[in-house]
């Protein structure tokens, strides 16, 4: 197991060494630049402007020179918000994501698989129709039709929470309970469709009906027998939507007027800051890689089957 997890984790640097190259390319390789605005800037101005970015360099030199700024730990400077460098605003913006994401992903894991295990365990039953009718509902609306429909009802229609904002001495925790119940939809339908196949699947195993001729309670057949199966496959959906959860506040984010990450990349998106679209691209590629790591060590502990050999 060891090696393996060494092995494991010393492959994540090609990986990320390989999204690096195709982000960087695919970047500076597309029309436009930072600098290209509708008003032109006089041909010395920008020769000056590029020259202090190091943007008229050959662009194999400017990826060697943005690998060595990477490995220190620098991501440049941004090109718009010409106070800050890329570091300190991602570090202002990342913990609310993070936050955000980790809510809105717990949320979704603890319904989904209790819907689904419920669900499955009643199977063909009113109940079992209805939470997959909600989940295929779940899978099937986009965020940002959830996102304006749940602010719609909850915050215009009833005035029950604030429209926007984020954690403050006026709103407090209020304000999470519209962006986790958007952001947590869709994952949740994953998690409960998910959950009910594969307990059903692990129902109908044989050691389960050996531990129910054993006499066991089914309360202890469900929580130590089928749920430690049927969960491999949620785990492994875990590591990818953990990354997939935190990218989609984006637009969640967006929605409801929260300083994350979304409004820092939707803005370098349109004004092209090369080094601040980079940063967003390396910190979520990192967390994607690095989660998917943990799926597969935490395989190794639930599933004595399994072999790193």
């Amino acid at each position: 197991m060891a090696r393996f997890i060494i092995r494991r984790f010393l492959s994540l640097i090609p990986t990320l060494f390989l999204i690096i190259v195709f982000a960087f390319a695919i970047e500076h390789l597309a029309p436009g630049g930072p600098f290209a605005t509708e008003k032109k800037l006089p041909p010395e101005i920008l020769a000056n402007v590029m020259a202090k970015y190091h943007l008229d360099e050959p662009l194999p030199k400017q990826f060697l020179r943005y690998l060595g700024d990477i490995l220190r730990g620098d991501l440049g400077p941004s090109f718009r918000y010409k106070d800050f460098t890329v570091n300190q605003l991602i570090a202002q913006a990342l913990p609310v994501s993070m936050l955000l994401g980790a809510i809105a992903l717990s949320v979704a894991v603890f319904i989904g698989i209790s819907c689904g295990v419920i669900a499955a365990l009643k199977q063909n039953s009113m109940l079992d129709y209805a939470t997959m009718s909600l989940a295929a509902l779940g899978i099937s609306i986009p965020l940002f039709v959830v996102g304006p429909v749940i602010k719609l009802a909850l915050a215009l229609q009833l005035k029950l929470l604030p429209t926007s904002g984020w954690i403050d001495g006026r709103n407090g925790l209020i304000v999470l309970i519209m962006p986790v119940l958007t952001l947590s939809f869709h994952y949740f339908a994953s998690i409960a469709r998910l959950t009910r196949a594969s307990v059903l699947e692990v129902l109908h195993a044989d050691y389960i009906r050996t531990a129910r001729a054993k006499g066991l309670k089914e309360s202890t057949v469900v929580f130590r027998h089928v749920l430690k199966g049927a969960l491999l496959p949620v785990i492994s959906y875990l590591g990818p939507a953990f990354a997939g959860i935190i990218c989609g506040t984006v637009i969640v984010e967006t929605i409801f007027t929260i300083p994350g990450m979304g409004r820092f990349y939707i803005q370098a998106a349109t004004n092209r800051d090369y080094t601040l679209i980079m940063g967003y691209v390396i910190v979520f590629s990192t967390i994607l890689v690095i989660m998917n790591f943990v799926v597969d060590v935490i395989y190794g502990f639930l599933d004595p089957r399994i072999s790193y050999k």
